[in-house]
């Protein structure tokens, strides 16, 4: 099993940045597919980002491409998300998932969670 656990959520304004990092713990991820995701109020959990094993690889949705970067430390088992550029529509719960499968960008492709961190965006 995989344990994970996002840090660094917060309420900020728009235009400022924040750097979220997710801890895993048990079984090694270093071979992990891993992936942000968001889930506003009243929303549906979308994809933010993902990225490969080694960290070769990253995609990003529309919305957030050029705004933010994932990153991994394997060495530290972490997977990070830097946000530059805020706005107030990124306001959302965010969490981090790991899967065993290749590049995927739909929740149910992900068997492990974190509980989440909360990221406020103010106007």
């Amino acid at each position: 099993q995989v344990q994970l656990a996002e840090s660094g959520g917060g309420v900020v304004q728009a235009g400022d940045s924040l750097r979220l990092s997710c801890a895993s713990s048990g079984r090694s991820i270093t071979r992990s597919t891993m992936a942000w995701f968001r889930q506003g109020l009243g929303k549906e959990r979308e994809y933010v980002a993902v990225v490969n094993w080694n960290g070769d690889r990253t995609f990003y949705t529309r919305s957030v491409d050029g705004r933010f970067t994932i990153s991994r430390d394997n060495t530290k088992s972490t997977l990070y998300l830097q946000m530059n550029a805020l706005k107030p529509e990124d306001t959302a719960v965010y969490y981090c998932a790991a899967t065993d499968q290749g590049i995927a960008v739909h929740p149910r492709e992900y068997d492990f969670w974190g509980q989440g961190t909360q990221v406020t965006v103010s106007s």
